[in-house]
């Protein structure tokens, strides 16, 4: 291999590092939770409306929550599993 090939190479992994550690922080982030939270309650209430519950702006509260504080717990989880399967 010459020097501009490794060079190119090496942009090449520094170009695809970037991407993955992008990915990965909003794969994490706050934002992407609370989006996912919002959308998943609209959909509900939509299900909700059209299946004519009761209530379904109030009800559709509970299962965003839920899916919230469950992407909230994982990080907690995941850092004990991490522990135990690295050691």
């Amino acid at each position: 291999m010459k020097l501009k090939d490794l060079e190119k190479e090496i942009g090449n992994v520094k170009a695809r590092n970037k991407r993955v550690e992008g990915d990965k922080a909003w794969e994490t982030s706050f934002t992407r939770r609370i989006l996912i939270a919002v959308l998943t309650y609209f959909v509900i209430v939509l299900f909700f409306y059209f299946a004519e519950l009761p209530k379904p702006f109030i009800n559709s509260i509970v299962p965003s929550a839920g899916f919230l504080l469950s992407t909230l717990t994982l990080s907690f989880f995941k850092k004990i599993w991490m522990k135990k399967y690295t050691n």
